[in-house]
């Protein structure tokens, strides 16, 4: 789903070009003339960034930052014709993510956004797997315990994630074979109980937990207490 935007600039003109641009990067674009406007539509529906001009009619920019602040962190970078650093430091005090001075390039512009989205999207949570002290995170394919990160080959991690994704429900080893290798691998069944022995080998023996339970004659289990 696109980033929506919010957009409050007094200048029509500039307010339409930003908004083309915008929508031709395929952003979901709102727009209000003035910062009352800007502050009705923030209180009446979500959005994942805003633009905010600084001198705007009926409530200007700062105070609608102000007010936006009480309830909200969504980022905020500020527009301005003002160059003054006193400007600048208000609107960051105030808690804007950026300020981008006018005149400028839709391509920083751009840049800016895009950057401010990042800072601001967290992992989804199915992203985020844990057990105990360990955290895998899926996306970036790390994990750590505690503080501390574990090197794993690629089918270990793939191991690890299978018994994360069922925590706390017992997976034989026809499933983790399944799941982990290929469907057409025929090494037996004994190459699960290998791979455990690594990851116990980096994980339980490593770090003094019980991560990873035996379940005899069936398969494994991952279980958030150390018992």
């Amino acid at each position: 789903m696109s980033a929506r935007i919010l957009l409050v600039e007094d200048e029509e003109k500039l307010a339409r070009f930003v908004e083309l641009e915008l929508q031709y990067e395929g952003y979901q674009v709102t727009k209000a003339f003035d910062g009352r406007r800007g502050l009705e539509l923030l209180s009446a529906q979500p959005f994942d960034l805003v633009l905010l001009d600084i001198m705007l009619p009926e409530i200007n920019g700062m105070e609608v930052l102000r007010r936006l602040r009480r309830t909200s962190s969504v980022p905020v970078i500020m527009l301005t014709a003002r160059d003054a650093v006193t400007d600048k430091v208000a609107g960051l005090d105030l808690g804007a993510d950026d300020y981008v001075t006018k005149p400028f390039a839709i391509e920083e512009l751009l840049a800016r956004i895009r950057t401010a989205l990042r800072k601001h999207t967290p992992a989804q949570e199915e992203d985020i797997l844990t057990a105990q002290s360990v955290k895998m995170d899926v996306r970036r394919r790390t994990v750590t315990v505690g503080d501390t990160p574990v090197e794993l080959t690629k089918r270990e991690f793939d191991l690890l994630k299978c018994l994360l994704e069922n925590k706390d429900i017992v997976v034989t080893r026809e499933q983790l074979l399944e799941n982990v290798w290929d469907v057409h691998f025929d090494g037996g069944t004994n190459t699960v109980d290998v791979y455990i022995r690594f990851l116990r080998g980096k994980l339980d023996d490593v770090f003094g937990m019980k991560l990873i339970h035996t379940v005899r004659g069936v398969g494994y289990v991952i279980k958030d207490e150390d018992k």
